[in-house]
C-alpha cells in the first residue's frame, strides 16, 4: 500500500513538474523583492549612518533605542492619530463600495451597458498618483473649477489644500474613485459562479431582485468578502506616502502628515536618520501584522473563511 502511495506521488510530481518550473521564475521574483530586503531591518536596532555596512566589526547596536525614542517623540500621537483616522474612514468608505457596485452591476439586465460601466469604473486604476494630484488641483485648486464656479455664483473662493478639514475628503473620495472599480473585478468574478437555477428557483418563490441579491448572490461572494476584509484589516495602517506627499502642504500639515510621510523626511530628506526612519517604519509594519492576525483569528472563529 505504501509503494503505492510513493508511485503516485512520484507520477503526480513528474506530471507537475513543468508547471514548477514555470514557478520558479516567479519564486525568484518574490524572494529576491519581498524576502531578501527584509536583511534591511536590522538597520533599526543599529546607530547607522549612509555608507556603513549593515553587519561588521565596527556595527553600533543600540537594542530598542531608535523605537523608544520614536515614542517619546512629540509627533508621535499626531502621527498615529493622523494615520489611523485617514486609513479607518478610507476603509469605511471603499471597502463596502466595490462590493455594492459589483452586485449592482451583476444584477443589470443590459449586460453589455453594465460592461460599459465596468470599463469607466476601472479605467481610473490606470491613472498614475502625480496625475491624480494634478486632477484635484485643476478641480479643487485656489483657482480651480470648483471655485471660479463658486465665484461666478457670489460665493468666495476656498482654498481645499491649505484647509485641515478638506485634506482627508480629498484624500479619500478621490483614492476610493480610483481603485473601487478595480477591485470591483474581483466580486464580479465570484459573482458569475453563481448558478443561475438557484436565481431561477428565487423566481419561482417569488423572491424580488433585492432578495435575490440578499439571499443568492452575497452569500455566493462571501467568503471573498471575508478574505478581502482580512487582507484590507491587515494593511489597513500600510497607507503610502505618495499621495498624501503630493496633496501636502503647510496648511494641511497637521493632519496630512503621516507615519509614511514622516518615514519618508526622516530616511531620504535632509539629514537622513535611516536607522530611526527603519525602527518607525518597522513599528507601523509591527502593526499590520498584528491587525492581521487579530483579523484571521476573528473571522476563522465565526467563520469557516482565513488565510490559513
Amino acid at each position: 500500500m505504501k509503494g503505492l502511495v510513493k508511485k503516485d506521488k512520484k507520477k503526480q510530481l513528474r506530471e507537475s513538474f513543468p508547471f514548477y518550473i514555470l514557478l520558479l521564475p516567479a519564486l525568484i521574483i518574490v524572494f529576491l523583492m519581498n524576502y531578501l530586503p527584509i536583511y534591511g531591518v536590522l538597520i533599526a536596532f543599529q546607530d547607522f549612518m549612509p555608507g556603513d555596512k549593515i553587519l561588521s566589526d565596527t556595527t553600533i547596536w543600540l537594542g530598542f533605542k531608535n523605537f523608544t525614542r520614536f515614542f517619546k517623540d512629540v509627533q508621535f500621537w499626531p502621527l498615529m492619530k493622523n494615520t489611523f483616522l485617514l486609513c479607518i474612514e478610507g476603509f469605511v468608505i471603499g471597502f463596502p463600495l466595490p462590493i455594492i457596485v459589483a452586485l449592482m452591476l451583476n444584477s443589470l439586465k443590459n449586460k453589455k451597458f453594465g460592461k460599459y460601466l465596468q470599463t469607466i469604473f476601472t479605467m481610473p486604476h490606470f491613472i498614475s498618483l502625480v496625475v491624480l494630484v494634478g486632477m484635484l488641483n485643476l478641480f479643487f485648486g485656489r483657482y480651480g473649477l470648483i471655485n471660479n464656479i463658486a465665484t461666478n455664483m457670489g460665493f468666495g473662493r476656498y482654498s481645499y489644500f491649505l484647509e485641515e478639514k478638506a485634506f482627508r475628503p480629498l484624500y479619500i473620495l478621490s483614492s476610493n474613485w480610483q481603485d473601487f472599480g478595480w477591485s470591483t473585478i474581483i466580486y464580479l468574478a465570484a459573482l458569475s459562479n453563481v448558478d443561475p437555477q438557484q436565481h431561477e428557483a428565487a423566481v419561482l418563490d417569488g423572491a424580488s431582485r433585492f432578495q435575490r441579491i440578499i439571499h443568492v448572490d452575497f452569500p455566493a461572494i462571501l467568503p471573498i468578502v471575508s478574505v478581502m476584509l482580512i487582507m484590507s484589516i491587515g494593511g489597513l495602517m500600510g497607507v503610502g506616502y505618495e499621495k498624501a506627499l503630493l496633496m501636502q502642504t503647510d496648511g494641511n500639515l497637521s493632519v496630512s502628515e503621516l507615519i509614511a510621510t514622516y518615514v519618508y523626511k526622516k530616511g531620504l530628506t535632509g539629514i537622513p536618520d535611516q536607522a530611526y526612519a527603519t525602527a518607525i517604519g518597522l513599528f507601523n509594519s509591527v502593526i499590520n501584522v498584528i491587525l492581521l492576525i487579530i483579523a484571521n483569528t476573528t473571522s476563522k472563529k465565526f467563520s469557516e473563511n482565513s488565510l490559513w
